[in-house]
């Protein structure tokens, strides 16, 4: 019996670990931001008076260039990819042009809607138009899509800690 105790305490340690891990990998986002060259300033907020602005790719971009951007914004960029996966509601039209647009959006509407946050090396641009269709809505900076990720990965720590603490409480009173 107690084996199993220790077994378990060691895999909640463990979960408690790997979500920290996580946390760090999140954190680490920001310093392994690729550094592009832009004309505007960083600082600026590139929303319009009258609207709200998404991130598309360049049509114009070269494929070579889109498919780095692209794989860039879902990996080290933590954008919400999902959609565009296979059965997604964005995955039709299976395109690189408009898998990397959904990418670019996702990634500039929870990155503060900078103008250096739609830039992606030259293959993104502003556009005042929204280019969500049929099923596939398109985020923007107010929308529940955008602001989730923060909240659910602050609630999810706190969860983590909150099961090693029970754990741990309970392991004392029982031993």
């Amino acid at each position: 019996m107690t084996n199993k105790i220790c077994l378990f305490l060691f895999l909640i340690f463990i979960q408690c670990y790997l979500a920290m891990a996580r946390e760090i990998v999140v954190q680490q986002k920001s310093d392994a931001a690729i550094p592009v060259t832009t004309m505007s300033p960083p600082e600026g907020n590139t929303t319009f008076i009258d609207g709200t602005t998404w991130c598309v790719a360049r049509p114009g971009a070269s494929q070579n260039d889109l498919q780095n951007a692209l794989d860039w914004a879902c990996g080290l960029g933590m954008a919400n990819c999902k959609a565009i996966q296979q059965g997604g509601p964005c995955f039709e039209p299976d395109t690189l042009v408009s898998h990397a647009s959904y990418a670019f959006n996702s990634y500039y509407q929870t990155n503060g809607n900078s103008d250096i946050a739609c830039n992606f090396g030259g293959t993104a641009a502003l556009t005042k138009r929204d280019p969500s269709y049929g099923k596939c809505v398109y985020s923007t900076s107010g929308s529940l899509v955008a602001s989730a990720p923060p909240l659910l990965k602050k609630n999810s720590q706190r969860l983590v800690w909150s099961k090693l603490v029970v754990v741990l409480l309970v392991s004392y009173f029982w031993m």
